[in-house]
C-alpha cells in the first residue's frame, strides 16, 4: 500500500511520526453512462449558462452562497490563512475516553497508522499504553484541506485512526415525526422477540459476510458477456403478517433449524446438499406461515 499522508501524533510532549494508509475500499461495480442511442459514453462538461460557454479549469474559483444568488469568492491565501490554528501535519490528541462512550454514528471513515521513519519505539510504547489502558484518544487531524475530529485505538497489532464528524454535524433524531408513535406490547411479545434474538445471536465473524447483490450483478454482466440468456428465478409472493406471535415463533423455528442444519453439515461434509435443501425447504414453511 501506498501512504497518503505523513506527519506525527502529538502525545503530550511526546511525538509519534506515523504513516497514513487507508483501512477500507470500495468494491463497487463501476459504469460508464452512455447514450441509448449510439452507446458512446456521455461527456460531462463545465459549462457557464450565463457566457454560454465551457469554462476551463483554470478559470474556476470557489464561491460561498451567503445570499440566494449572492457569493463570496474565496483565493487559495484564504484556505492557508485558515489552516493557522488546525493541527497541520499533527494528529492532536485532546482526550483519552472509553470506547464504549463514543456512538457509532460519529465514524465516518478509517486508516491505518504506521511508524514512520524512526519512529516505531514511541509509536510500540504509546500503543501498548493505550492497550492496557483500554482507553481510545480523541483527535483532531487535518487531512486534504479539511479538518475533523478522530478516535485513534488499537486494532490487533495496528493503530487505527476513524474521522469522526463534530456534533453540529449530527442530526437530531427528534426531527424524525415517525418516531412520536404510541404502541403497547405484551409481554409474551417481547419475550418471543428477546428469545429470537438469542435463536441468532453468534460470534462476529466478518469473513462470513459477502456482498451478494455484487456477486449476482457480477455474474449476469458475465453472462452478458458470454451471450447466455438470463434467467430470473421466480420469488415466493411475501403476503402481510397477521400475527406477531406466530411470526415469532416461526422465525424462531427457522433459526434453529439453520442453526441445526449448520452442525450437522460441520459434522457430515457429504450432507452438504440436502442440508441446503432441508434449509430452503423450513424457509419456505416459515414464509407460509407469516404469510
Amino acid at each position: 500500500m501506498r501512504s497518503m499522508w505523513k506527519g506525527a501524533i502529538s502525545f503530550g510532549l511526546v511525538y509519534v511520526p506515523v504513516k497514513l494508509y487507508a483501512a477500507t475500499e470500495q468494491k463497487d461495480i463501476k459504469f460508464n453512462y452512455l447514450h441509448k442511442i449510439c452507446k458512446n459514453p456521455v461527456q460531462y462538461r463545465k459549462y457557464c449558462p450565463y457566457c454560454q460557454t465551457e469554462v476551463a479549469m483554470d478559470d474556476i474559483v470557489r464561491g460561498y452562497e451567503y445570499e440566494k444568488g449572492k457569493y463570496i469568492i474565496l483565493e487559495d491565501k484564504d484556505f492557508e490563512k485558515g489552516t493557522v490554528n488546525s493541527p497541520g501535519k499533527s494528529i492532536e490528541i485532546l482526550d483519552f475516553v472509553d470506547l464504549s462512550e463514543i456512538d457509532p454514528v460519529y465514524y465516518e471513515k478509517s486508516y491505518y497508522l504506521a511508524p514512520g521513519d524512526g519512529g516505531a519505539k514511541v509509536y510500540e510504547l504509546l500503543k501498548r499504553a493505550m492497550d492496557e489502558t483500554g482507553k481510545v484518544a480523541v483527535a483532531r487531524v487535518m487531512i486534504r484541506s479539511r479538518e475533523s475530529l478522530a478516535a485513534i485505538r488499537v486494532s490487533d497489532r495496528t493503530i487505527v485512526m476513524s474521522t469522526m464528524h463534530y456534533p453540529d454535524e449530527i442530526r437530531h433524531p427528534g426531527a424524525l415525526t415517525e418516531m412520536n408513535y404510541q404502541v403497547s406490547l405484551h409481554d409474551n411479545e417481547v419475550k418471543m422477540a428477546v428469545n429470537l434474538i438469542n435463536s441468532l445471536s453468534a460470534k462476529f465473524q466478518p469473513e462470513k459476510y459477502t456482498d451478494t447483490y455484487r456477486q449476482s450483478l457480477m455474474e449476469i454482466i458475465q453472462a452478458k458477456i458470454a451471450g447466455e440468456v438470463i434467467v430470473t428465478p421466480a420469488k415466493p409472493e411475501s403476503g402481510k403478517v397477521v400475527d406477531l406471535m406466530e411470526a415469532l415463533k416461526a422465525s424462531i423455528n427457522l433459526a434453529k433449524e439453520e442453526r441445526d442444519g449448520k452442525k450437522a453439515a460441520k459434522g457430515n461434509k457429504p450432507a452438504d446438499a440436502a442440508a441446503d435443501v432441508e434449509l430452503k425447504a423450513a424457509k419456505t414453511r416459515a414464509r407460509r406461515k407469516t404469510s
